[in-house]
């Protein structure tokens, strides 16, 4: 019997820095980015209460050029992706992890850029191009 599996992540949340981009010698191009999801609900007693995780973000290629050219700090974007982890020694020969989301679309629900620069000032959610990396 064939085994199924499904990696799917969806997240909307907030840019915590500009994207840090890099060219690799083959051409491709890599951004990553912290992403802040923050959920809100009421305590036992009725307090309003936030709980804020961060996602690591990975872009490539046409994705990530897109991210380079207009997401900043606080934008908000709406990502599909699915989950990574790799592995990694330290300079003290101790094995390292870290887990992150590869991004497959991207979606810009609003932006702190100015306006003149921003795709989405038609009021459309502005995509980036849907290329596997």
């Amino acid at each position: 019997m064939a085994s199924l599996g499904v990696n799917k992540v969806i997240l909307a949340g907030n840019l915590g820095k500009d994207p840090e981009i890099r060219h690799l010698e083959g051409g491709a191009t890599i951004a990553t980015f912290p992403l802040a999801t923050t959920e809100v609900y009421k305590d036992k007693n009725g307090n309003r209460m936030e709980q804020t995780e961060w996602h690591n973000i990975v872009l490539w290629r046409s994705q990530a050029e897109y991210a380079e050219k207009y997401l900043k700090k606080g934008a908000t974007v709406f990502i599909e992706g699915k989950l990574r982890t790799r592995a990694w020694e330290d300079k003290d020969k101790n094995k390292r992890y870290t887990t992150e989301i590869y991004g497959d679309s991207i979606h810009i629900l609003s932006n702190k850029r100015e306006e003149g620069n921003n795709p989405n000032t038609s009021g459309t959610p502005a995509t980036a191009p849907d290329t596997p990396f």
